[in-house]
């Protein structure tokens, strides 16, 4: 292969890459956000009453450039409490000693894993 060949192959691999880099992102993220619904389900994560804050866990990408940013999380109000646990007295004054339950945190090892995995693909399908 000559130079001018091979800036050819990187000038057409650069022109891909954010769209198989942006997949890849949002394809880690939602495979994270199962894996968090997952933990999340009895121990050692926090036990199951109705499904409501598992299924509360969500995906938000959006582009930006040469690939993705994907954000994995919850607005429910127990969230950080089941991950972190709470000692002490709430806005009520009930006391509390709650243990955590981490569901997020064992999952993000598997989800840098992954998305390791996902850029390497990313570049070998660009280069092809």
């Amino acid at each position: 292969m000559t130079p001018d060949e091979l800036a050819e192959r990187l000038d057409a691999a650069a022109d891909t890459l954010g769209d198989a880099v942006a997949r890849r992102v949002v394809h880690t993220a939602e495979l994270g956000r199962g894996m968090i619904r997952a933990n999340a389900t009895g121990r050692p994560g926090p036990n199951v009453i109705t499904g409501k804050y598992r299924s509360s866990w969500e995906v938000v990408g959006r582009a930006i450039p040469h690939g993705a940013q994907c954000t994995i999380g919850t607005n429910a109000p127990q969230g950080r409490r089941l991950e972190y646990g709470f000692v002490g007295p709430d806005s009520l004054g009930r006391v509390y000693n709650q243990p955590p339950f981490p569901h997020v945190g064992p999952a993000v090892p598997r989800m840098e894993a992954v998305l390791r995995e996902q850029m390497l693909s990313a570049v070998q399908e660009v280069l092809g």
